[in-house]
């Protein structure tokens, strides 16, 4: 069964709390065999039923906000801020798709100009699709995915990371309770293989992923050798550029939010701060050295935290790696730099500056609570060094000129940009990327379209 081992490991204190065990061929074979069974009879369900049960999901999501946070803190140690605020958006996701699904899913009318009769286009669901979902997010990202599919009358397998066994079985649990039957969405504790193996059968009909570049290319490769429609949601490296004449103050508070929420796990987090001119660089980075390092490290339960372990202990000491790589090569660390003594997989947020393209943290994504400082002369050097990344997933500009942020916006190449605020997340906005940060989007109403069969029909006049 080899990698995929379902284990809650507390990040915080490196015990094994509990362990799921990994699915067999055979009862991934059944529950696909169960899905497929399922596609119709969930596809006749009438609308206003489904958005009713996807609205007691998002009313679960609500009622169960602490228990959800602490699950979440134990498993892949999310600061407990940070943890409250993915339930309740988790909730919203599926409040807003079940509110906009009537008119997202209704049908269109197409102009036939002066041809007789009448065309229209209908969102249908393809069937049975599969989910394979990152452990930083485990609640937001398996909504994002579920919610409009579920409400558009797909079949889900979902496939959640190994860090996270116990918050997949109570999303499960929710869905079910909701109304969702149980062989429209299964949680598998499946493994690499056996997601293989489900992209290759010909009762699959798509397959969705969140997380690594590695695994992206996996599952992308797979999927297009099999004509299967697929969805990637991969990494960024995702640049912050603050122009001479931005709020400095507010530049550094955004940049604090969209670097270390959720201790910088975070695909879309701001991780290259590119900073315009010298006078810019050098306003820009004490203050945000200074707020650095008045961020609290510590229990993920405590609501004073703002900085919890990192996922893993390999993690840890690949961001640590990533950290050392830098200094060795001559970067210098403004504050920060070392793991703190003691257990868990603590890593002290830092901030890197003098990065040169010979070294790691140039292009690379960082994973964790590291924030790398570029000093640019003008806005061709700045658009040089943000478009400078195999990445393309979010960006953000800071300027008292909306046009001028807007200008050098336009010129970055990632799907998403934010001028004058911290990049995040939220239900009415479109999400997805660029380059080998993935294709497709999510959330907005743009999760419909993703899987559904979008049929023409005609009459004849």
């Amino acid at each position: 069964m080899s990698e995929a081992i379902y284990t809650v490991t507390n990040p915080a204190t490196g015990e094994v709390e509990e362990t799921f065990p990994t699915a067999t061929d055979d009862e991934v074979m059944a529950a696909l065999e169960r899905a497929y069974a399922a596609r119709e009879r969930w596809r006749k369900v009438p609308l206003e039923e489904k958005i009713a049960i996807i609205e007691r999901v998002a009313a679960e999501y609500d009622s169960r906000q602490e228990e959800l946070a602490r699950i979440i803190g134990d498993e892949m140690g999310k600061p407990h801020g940070d943890a409250t605020g993915e339930v309740w958006l988790s909730g919203d996701i599926h409040a807003y798709n079940a509110k906009h699904a009537p008119e997202v899913l209704a049908d269109e009318e197409l102009d036939l100009g002066e041809r007789d009769g009448r065309a229209y286009m209908r969102k249908e669901p393809v069937g049975v699709i599969v989910g394979v979902m990152p452990w930083n997010y485990p609640y937001y990202q398996v909504a994002r995915f579920a919610a409009p599919n579920l409400l558009l009358g797909n079949v889900i397998l979902l496939k959640h990371a190994p860090q996270c066994p116990r918050s997949a079985k109570v999303i499960e649990e929710i869905y079910h309770a909701a109304g969702v039957p149980k062989d429209v969405y299964q949680n598998l504790y499946a493994t690499n293989e056996q997601i293989a193996m489900l992209i290759d059968d010909p009762r699959v009909q798509g397959v969705s992923l969140t997380g690594s570049e590695r695994a992206g290319s996996a599952v992308g490769e797979r999927a297009g050798r099999n004509l299967k429609k697929a969805v990637l949601e991969l990494g960024g490296s995702d640049p912050f550029v603050v122009l001479p004449d931005a709020d400095i103050d507010k530049a550094v508070e955004d940049g604090i939010l969209g670097r270390f929420e959720n201790s910088g796990q975070a695909c879309n987090a701001a991780k290259r701060f590119i900073l315009i001119g010298d006078e810019t660089y050098d306003k820009f980075v004490p203050k945000f050295a200074e707020a650095v390092a008045g961020l609290k490290m510590g229990d993920p339960h405590d609501e004073s935290t703002n900085i919890g372990p990192l996922v893993t202990e390999a993690a840890a000491k690949g961001i640590q790696a990533q950290i050392d790589d830098a200094v060795d090569a001559g970067a210098e660390v403004v504050v920060g730099g070392k793991r703190p003594d003691g257990p868990g997989a603590y890593v002290t947020p830092t901030v890197l500056a003098g990065v040169t393209p010979q070294m790691r943290a140039w292009s690379e994504e960082i994973f964790g609570p590291v924030a790398v400082m570029y000093k640019a002369a003008d806005e061709d050097e700045a658009v040089r060094i943000a478009n400078d990344t195999l990445f393309g997933l979010g960006a953000s500009v800071h300027s008292a000129d909306v046009d001028a942020a807007l200008r050098v916006a336009d010129r970055l190449e990632s799907g998403m940009v934010s001028i004058n605020e911290a990049p995040g997340s939220s239900s009415e906005l479109p999400f997805g990327g660029v380059k080998r940060s993935g294709f497709g989007r999510e959330l907005g109403t743009y999760g419909f379209d993703e899987f559904c069969n979008k049929r023409m029909i005609r009459i004849a006049g």
